[in-house]
């Protein structure tokens, strides 16, 4: 079998190219992708060549975690209604002649059927946000957290977070943010700057900006006895100033990737509507034009998100 897919050649280097694919076994399902999201984090890492090891690391590979498509076939050991429905297929492997990391921004995957979560034919490309908002439920659901109250960072992570924390029923959080083309589109709570907020202290701050530096910023906000959040992917060493934290005692938390539990939390909030994605895919481009898209979602303020439309191909 073969599909089109982007590839990562090496660092700096993009395109789409025809890969072979290895066959499914009985527990596979072989999904025909109609959209897939682009992560302006840790694809950006990737595309700079700045991505920690991980297993499955290296070039060339394929990216992306943030596809919605149609199961077009499955393994005798799949569940029986599995074909022919619409999926949100958080990452794929078996390319003869690429990594996976993370495998998913292709027009054919092959993965195994428990990893792929059946959604509404309503969710549509939306679906392709599940991954950060599952992400940002993940972060807000570590054992013994308080609601944040302060969310630094208004990108797509920093409003998926605002609005799973109103949509758990916690009262709305401020949220800081310093880029002026990005204070727009707030659903239900207050943007603003740090400085507009005087000297106002935070029992509870959950960063979505992944600025490295981030932990004396927060901290000096920080009330006595509270906790800081790191809800972004940090490439580079993080370090802060001790004094600061022991005069207020303060707590650091770090969330990690999602788990399915927290997809399914995030569309039980959809189902009953509590939670809306509306407005928040920026940018649409064709696969063929993928070099052009990543950059785009990496270097232009204006894209919240950008995802590719792989019906072009077809």
């Amino acid at each position: 079998m073969q599909t089109h897919a982007v590839v990562f050649e090496q660092p700096q280097r993009i395109g789409l190219r025809q890969l072979d694919v290895a066959a499914p076994g009985d527990g596979d399902v072989v999904v025909e992708t109609i959209w897939s999201g682009i992560s302006a984090g840790t694809e950006k890492l990737l595309f700079e060549g700045r991505m920690p090891q991980f297993p499955g690391m290296g070039y060339p590979l394929v990216p992306g975690y943030e596809s919605v498509g149609r199961v077009v076939s499955a393994g005798s050991d799949c569940p029986g209604d599995i074909e022919g429905r619409l999926v949100f297929v958080p990452g794929a492997r078996g390319y003869e002649d690429a990594a996976a990391l993370f495998g998913a921004s292709a027009s054919r995957l092959v993965t195994a059927s428990d990893r792929v979560i059946p959604i509404d034919e309503d969710l549509a490309r939306d679906g392709t946000l599940l991954s950060l908002a599952a992400t940002a439920y993940h972060a807000l659901t570590l054992p013994g957290m308080a609601p944040p109250d302060l969310v630094i960072g208004h990108g797509i992570v920093g409003r998926l977070t605002a609005r799973l924390i109103i949509a758990m029923g916690n009262p709305a959080p401020h949220v800081w943010e310093i880029n002026p083309a990005r204070r727009h589109g707030a659903a239900g709570y207050e943007v603003t700057t740090a400085e507009a907020c005087g000297n106002r202290k935070w029992a509870s701050v959950l960063d979505a900006s992944g600025d490295p530096d981030i932990l004396d910023k927060a901290i000096a906000v920080l009330a006595r006895g509270g906790e800081i959040t790191l809800a972004g992917f940090y490439s580079e060493t993080m370090s802060f100033r001790f004094t600061p934290a022991f005069m207020r005692e303060a707590h650091v938390r770090i969330a990690a990737e999602f788990r399915p539990a927290d997809v399914h939390a995030v569309l039980d909030l959809l189902a009953r509507g509590r939670l809306s994605l509306d407005g928040l895919i920026t940018h649409s481009a064709s696969p063929g034009n993928a070099g052009a898209a990543y950059r785009t979602a990496f270097g232009d303020p204006d894209c919240l998100k950008m995802i590719l439309d792989w019906r072009e191909l077809q």
